[in-house]
């Protein structure tokens, strides 16, 4: 009779485990339980004459009367087109740049030499940790602020690994840019040249959406 009592009791805790897996998603979240689903690395573009071109014909069909209201690029794309602008600004050591979008922001990246971004002047003690040279890393959205002039808003800089406050960002950037700073461009802003049909550019799902002055948007 223990035996079969035995038997019994394990054929019900069978039945009950085979309930349990099956009606898992009415009952984990009940206990706390949940998943996690760990984000995907983010795609890192290196800037190419190809991806500018992508972008400059992407443009002309903005620019086309019966033409579409927006275009969706890559954000190594993107960066391939305005890094032409960027590179007068940016120091002249930089080398192997590289673009992704994470987030709601379009990240750039790049190898620099840190004497040409003030160095320990504007570092302060972060540049004890620092090499002479190193790759410093970019994070922002951009800004339309009026017809053939935007601006990348510089929302957090890294360099290697070390985060550099948001306070020091627009003195940073104030060594790192070259050249004159056109009026209305933020503290924390490098100037972009558009053309003059462009009305908007986000960052959003893994890609930069530019839309057309005229039209409506989705």
């Amino acid at each position: 009779m223990r035996c079969l009592a035995r038997i019994g009791c394990l054929t019900v805790l069978c039945i009950l485990a085979v309930v349990a897996w099956f009606t898992r998603d009415r009952w984990l979240p009940m206990v706390g339980y949940h998943t996690t689903n760990n984000p995907a690395a983010p795609t890192w573009e290196a800037i190419s004459d190809a991806g500018a071109e992508r972008t400059r014909r992407a443009l002309e069909k903005l620019s086309r009367p019966s033409g579409p209201v927006f275009q969706n690029l890559s954000g190594g794309d993107v960066a391939s087109y305005i890094f032409r602008e960027l590179a007068r600004q940016l120091p002249p050591s930089t080398d192997s740049v590289q673009a992704a979008v994470i987030g709601d922001r379009l990240y750039l990246r790049a190898s620099v030499k840190l004497s040409e971004v003030g160095g320990a002047a504007v570092l302060g003690p972060l540049a004890s940790f620092l090499g002479e040279r190193e790759r410093i890393q970019f994070g922002g959205a951009f800004h339309v602020i009026h017809p053939e002039l935007a601006e990348y808003e510089v929302k957090e800089i890294k360099l290697r690994e070390l985060a550099v406050p948001a306070t020091m960002i627009p003195k940073l950037l104030t060594k790192v840019e070259r050249g004159s700073r056109p009026e209305g461009v933020s503290a924390d802003g490098l100037p972009i040249v558009i053309p003059k049909f462009v009305g908007d550019i986000r960052v959003a799902n893994g890609k930069v959406t530019v839309y057309k002055t005229t039209g409506e948007r989705d």
